[in-house]
């Protein structure tokens, strides 16, 4: 008995420092953190300027920071020496096909596109009708047919004391949505991920604002395999060495409206979309995931 009450010790201690591992302190959003965000938007965006290649293209079909690429834009077309531009692509939904969470491909569609951020590159000579330009960061590997755009700086939001974090906070009122999806289609996140939600600018949010993370209890939205109704009585009936444990159940019929919900964390907005933010998480509590819900703080 004694060696059980040991082992399950050090289960619960093991699962502290777990929880505690994802507080990670909260930082500023660096420049690569803006460069490298992305964005999902239902905005045109054009595509008449791109990466054709580049040098050593003999043996090489991606480019990296400083690797030498060729823009099919020149003087005559208004490109200058020391222009700088960004290397942005558009990306279907994950090539695995499966979705984390009920409608995350459905919602993912209606937004729109999803661009991902690929580089930052400089014009070092130009001819009348092609660029050539010096990679200076990689966000990922750039290709072929990327599209270029002129490169917008983007300013870093302020950022909120780690204090001031309420992991019981009531409903703000302001309008909620859900975690769609994060860069390369990540599905968990902790402080310094980026994630992208279904509420932009349309909907009244902002560069700075900050959303809230939360989950209800029970909701089974995930599709990682959960036992039905496991939040409140998982039906009594759990084996172990002969015996059934339920682990305890209450007389009155409680699911996900009518028990606190359960504030996980918080993210700043980087850039906005009409229907659709990019935020950066700055605050975990513990690990959340594509499917949980966000409100405007």
């Amino acid at each position: 008995m004694r060696g059980k009450i040991v082992l399950a010790g050090l289960i619960l201690s093991l699962s502290g420092v777990a929880v505690n591992a994802q507080q990670v302190k909260a930082r500023a959003p660096s420049s690569s953190d803006l460069d490298c965000s992305g964005i999902v938007t239902s905005e045109a965006v054009p595509r008449d300027t791109f990466l054709i290649t580049g040098e050593e293209s003999n043996y090489k079909i991606t480019f990296w920071q400083g690797d030498i690429v060729y823009i099919n834009k020149g003087s005559k077309q208004g490109v200058k020496v020391d222009d700088r531009f960004s290397a942005i692509r558009a990306v279907t939904p994950d090539p695995t096909e499966m979705e984390w969470s009920k409608w995350q491909f459905s919602i993912l569609k209606r937004l729109g596109t999803l661009w991902e951020d690929e580089g930052r590159m400089r014009v070092i000579v130009v001819q009348p009708d092609l660029s050539i330009a010096k990679i200076e960061r990689t966000c990922s590997y750039l290709q072929r047919g990327d599209i270029v755009m002129p490169y917008a700086e983007r300013s870093a939001p302020p950022l909120k004391a780690e204090d001031r974090f309420d992991r019981f906070a009531p409903p703000s009122g302001k309008p909620a949505a859900m975690v769609i999806a994060g860069k390369d289609f990540q599905v968990t996140f902790g402080a310094n991920d980026t994630m992208y939600v279904n509420l932009g600018s349309a909907q009244g949010v902002k560069v700075g604002d900050y959303f809230r993370v939360f989950r209800y209890q029970g909701t089974e939205h995930e599709t990682a395999y959960q036992t039905r109704r496991f939040a409140f009585d998982a039906d009594g009936s759990i084996a172990f060495y002969g015996r059934n444990y339920g682990f305890g159940s209450v007389p009155l019929r409680y699911k996900w409206d009518n028990v606190p919900r359960e504030i996980v964390g918080e993210g700043v907005v980087v850039r906005t979309a009409p229907n659709a933010s990019t935020v950066l998480v700055t605050f975990t509590l513990r690990e959340f995931y594509a499917g949980d819900y966000v409100e405007l703080e």
